[in-house]
């Protein structure tokens, strides 16, 4: 169980906050009310877009726009980085999304050690991708965990759990959301638990652990061998980035929208173009058929897939690999 020492109370509590996407904002301002933010970090800006211009990060521009200093090194191990947090004397470490496994020199700071706010149902899929795994891999449920940070990937005990469902129709994108306004929730209420001194630790059962890795573009390659359902998953779990994608005519075609079709009884091999109309694309897959719904094409934008066959001329019988 981690307690506050005796004193003014968690409320007042040095906290130092690590993190660095949108994702991470609610649950930085949901500290800032709860307790003393005296210093974020982020990772360093880094051009963007077309233009290559530097881009302001969102925790960072949270961080500003509430007046708190913020420090970007390249990385959390580096001895000027261990040394600024060590200055700030801070009684907790908040982590959310910063993207790196931090060192025991880091932990070992605060005396109320390191807590991380991360977006799957522990031990259930550690590691950097957990909202888009779930997804992909057909999870109804999943959560946001508060766990105290040890020198593992996501292997320290458990402080409090918090569970979401997850809708046929949402994505990751979508489930970005929703566990980002969670997780500030979780997070405020493990601070409230802190400050009861009723914040119990569970450790995690490894044998039950599953994992999330690091996206690559190759993750949203479509297997039209698999069942449509799991296809389907795929689409979901890929967006916004990597996508799913697919090979039509040797280029690459992205799907960000399909369904799983029950219209066709036998339908052609894996990959193979069954049908055509105005709700779109239906391919042959393992089992089943997918109906492609959202696709962009090669250097184009995203489009309708209808629309998409009549200006590319696709015809049945064609194949997608």
């Amino acid at each position: 169980m981690i307690r506050p020492s005796p004193g003014p109370g968690a409320a007042r509590l040095r906290t130092v906050f690590m993190g660095t996407p949108r994702f991470a904002v609610p649950s930085l301002a949901a500290l800032a009310e709860s307790v003393d933010v005296t210093l974020v970090l982020c990772n360093p800006d880094r051009p963007a877009g077309r233009g290559r211009s530097m881009a302001s990060l969102p925790v960072k521009e949270e961080a500003v726009r509430r007046g708190i200093p913020v420090f970007q090194p390249e990385k959390a191990r580096h001895p000027d980085a261990v040394a600024r947090i060590a200055a700030e004397a801070p009684d907790l470490i908040v982590v959310v999304a910063y993207g790196h496994i931090l060192p025991k020199s880091i932990l070992d700071i605060p005396r109320l050690g390191c807590i991380n706010v991360h977006a799957s149902l522990l031990p259930k899929y550690r590691g950097a991708a957990p909202i888009n795994w779930a997804v992909a891999r057909g999870e109804t449920v999943t959560g946001i965990t508060i766990m105290r940070m040890d020198e593992g990937m996501d292997t320290g005990p458990m402080l409090h759990v918090r569970e979401m469902p997850i809708g046929e129709e949402d994505t990751a994108e979508t489930m970005f959301s929703k566990l980002s306004i969670l997780g500030a929730e979780a997070l405020r209420e493990a601070l409230r638990k802190l400050r009861e001194g009723t914040l119990d630790e569970t450790p995690q059962d490894a044998a039950l652990a599953t994992y999330a890795p690091m996206l690559k573009k190759e993750h949203g390659r479509i297997d039209w061998s698999r069942p449509a359902g799991e296809v389907r998953n795929l689409v979901r779990g890929m967006t916004p980035w990597p996508s799913a994608f697919a090979l039509h005519a040797g280029k690459t075609l992205k799907v960000f929208s399909s369904a799983v079709s029950g219209e066709f009884g036998a339908a052609g091999e894996p990959g193979e173009v069954v049908a055509l109309g105005r709700d779109g694309i239906a391919v042959a897959c393992g089992e089943g058929v997918l109906r492609l719904q959202v696709v962009q094409p090669e250097g184009g934008k995203a489009m309708d897939a209808w629309a998409y066959a009549q200006g590319r001329r696709v015809a049945t019988g064609e194949r997608l690999s």
